[in-house]
C-alpha cells in the first residue's frame, strides 16, 4: 500500500549504512560533548560528520525542493534517523531549523530566502523559534501577549519567551519571533504576527537554558529569552501583519509529522534494545524472554509500533495529495499516537533494564525525555485532542444517520410496548419473572 520508490529504497539503504558507520558509533561521544560543552557550545562530532554526511548526498532530505522527495518519500528516510538524536542534526534535518526553512521557504520574501533560507540550507548557521510564553497558556496562541509595536520603518519588539529552542546555540542567527502588532483586532486569530529577528540584534537576552529531565542541548537546546525593545525593520514581517497565526499551523503540520516519523524510529530501536536485553537476562531460572509479562509487552509494543506507523503514512499521503490543512484531523492524531507509543515502549524498556534504565547508559534516559516532551511540544495531547473530537462531531454532521446506522435516538414509549409485548404473555409481568 506504501510501497517506496526505487530512490527511496537506495536513500534507505545509505542512510541505514551511515547510520552504522558513523552515527551509531559516536553515540557516546556525543552525550559526552554534550555534557562537556554545555548547552552554550557546540559538539566538535556533529561538525566533524556533517561534511561525510552532504558528500554522502544525505542533506537536506526533508525539503522538496532540495531532495525531490515528498512527505510520504521521507517518511521511511525520517525514521530510520530517529532511531539516534544524533542523526538529524548532521544530515541537516533536525528543529527548530527544519520548521524555520520551511517557513522561510513558504512565506518569505526573496530577500529573506537569499539573506536567512539559503544559509540555513546550507548548514552555515543555525535559527530559533520564539513563539512559548511562561507567563501564559501558551497551547491557545491568541494568549500570546508579547508586543510587536510598529514606529515609522521599525517594528519595537518587547516580550518574554521561554522553551526558545536553539537560542543558546552559537550558531544561531536568525530567531523567528511570534507577537501581537494588533492586539485589539476584533478576529483573535488576526492579532498575531511574525517576524525575522536576527540573534545579534540590541535588546535580545538569554537568561538561561532550560533542561529536558535534566538534559542541555540533546536534541532541543531550549531557553528563557527576553525581548526589550528590540527593533527590526519592518520588511522582517512574514506574510504580513496578522497571518502569524495563520504561519504557525502552516509551520507546525509538517514539524508534527517529522516528530512522529522520527519518534516511530526511536520506538524500533528501543524495542530491539528491549528484546535482546530480555533473551540475555535470568531471572529465577530462566531468561526474561520466557516471562508471560515480557512476551505481552514485546507484542504490544510491535502492535503499537505498526499501527502508529500506518496512521503517519496515511497522514504523510494525504498532506501530499490534498495539502497540510486537509490533513488537519490525521496529523492531529498521528501526534497524540506517537509519542504516547514512544512513551510506553520507553517505559517497559527501563523497566526491563532494571536500575541501568534510568541512566543514559543504554540511551534510555534521553530517549525517554524526548518522547515526553513531544506530548507538549506543537501542541499538548489535550489540545489535538478536542481538535479531533470537533472534526468528528462536524463530520458526523454531515453524514445522514439513517443511512449509516450511526442514529442514537431513545426508543419511544409505542416502540417499547411494540418491540417487547411479546415478552409480557400474561399482560403484566416479564416472561422471565
Amino acid at each position: 500500500m506504501f510501497d517506496p520508490s526505487p530512490r527511496v529504497v537506495e536513500l534507505r539503504r545509505q542512510l541505514e549504512d551511515f547510520m552504522a558507520q558513523y552515527i551509531y558509533p559516536n553515540e557516546r561521544r556525543y552525550y559526552r560533548e554534550s555534557e562537556q560543552q554545555g548547552p552554550w557550545g557546540v559538539q566538535p562530532v556533529v561538525e566533524e560528520l556533517k561534511p561525510i554526511a552532504r558528500k554522502l548526498g544525505l542533506w537536506n532530505l526533508f525539503h522538496t525542493h532540495e531532495s525531490g522527495l515528498n512527505n510520504l518519500d521521507y517518511a521511511p528516510l525520517c525514521e530510520i534517523t530517529g532511531r539516534s538524536l544524533l542523526a538529524p542534526e548532521v544530515i541537516n534535518c533536525s528543529a527548530p531549523d527544519v520548521g524555520n526553512m520551511e517557513t522561510i521557504a513558504r512565506y518569505g520574501t526573496p530577500d529573506q530566502k537569499a539573506r536567512w533560507l539559503q544559509p540555513l540550507l546550507d548548514g552555515e548557521i543555525r535559527s530559533s523559534f520564539a513563539m512559548t510564553e511562561p507567563e501564559v497558556a501558551s497551547s491557545d496562541a491568541t494568549n500570546i501577549g508579547s508586543v510587536i509595536r510598529r514606529e515609522g520603518d521599525e517594528y519595537v519588539i518587547n516580550g518574554r519567551k521561554w522553551y526558545t529552542t536553539g537560542a543558546t546555540d552559537p550558531r544561531c542567527k536568525i530567531i523567528i519571533f511570534m507577537g501581537k502588532t494588533d492586539p485589539d483586532a476584533p478576529e483573535k486569530h488576526r492579532q498575531q504576527s511574525m517576524v525575522l529577528v536576527p540573534r545579534d540584534t540590541p535588546g535580545i537576552r538569554v537568561l538561561r537554558p532550560l533542561p529536558v529531565f535534566g538534559f542541555y542541548g540533546v536534541p532541543d537546546r531550549a531557553a528563557e529569552v527576553v525581548f526589550e525593545n528590540v527593533r527590526v525593520p519592518v520588511s522582517n514581517v512574514l506574510l504580513g501583519e496578522g497571518r502569524g497565526f495563520e504561519i504557525a499551523q502552516g509551520r507546525l503540520g509538517p514539524g508534527r509529522i517529522h516528530h512522529c516519523m522520527r519518534l516511530i524510529g526511536l520506538s524500533e530501536r528501543v524495542l530491539e534494545r528491549m528484546c535482546r536485553r530480555a533473551e540475555q537476562r535470568r531471572t529465577f531460572g530462566r531468561a526474561v524472554s520466557e516471562q508471560t509479562v515480557t512476551l505481552e509487552r514485546i507484542a504490544e509494543a510491535r502492535i503499537a509500533i505498526e499501527q502508529t506507523r500506518l496512521l503517519t503514512l496515511k497522514a504523510a499521503a494525504v498532506m501530499d495529495r490534498a495539502g497540510n490543512k486537509a490533513a488537519r484531523m490525521e496529523i492531529a492524531m498521528i501526534k497524540v499516537a506517537a509519542p504516547l507509543t514512544a512513551c510506553r515502549i520507553v517505559d517497559w524498556a527501563q523497566q526491563m533494564f532494571g536500575g541501568g534504565g534510568t541512566g543514559n547508559d543504554h540511551f534510555l534516559s534521553a530517549a525517554y525525555a524526548t518522547a515526553r516532551l513531544l506530548r507538549l511540544a506543537d501542541g499538548p495531547d489535550e489540545v489535538h485532542r478536542n481538535q479531533i473530537g470537533r472534526m468528528e462531531l462536524a463530520r458526523l454532521a454531515t453524514i445522514d444517520p439513517l443511512r449509516s446506522g450511526g442514529a442514537g435516538d431513545v426508543l419511544s414509549l409505542d416502540e417499547v410496548e411494540r418491540e417487547f409485548a411479546h415478552l409480557r404473555p400474561d399482560g403484566e409481568g416479564y416472561l422471565w419473572k
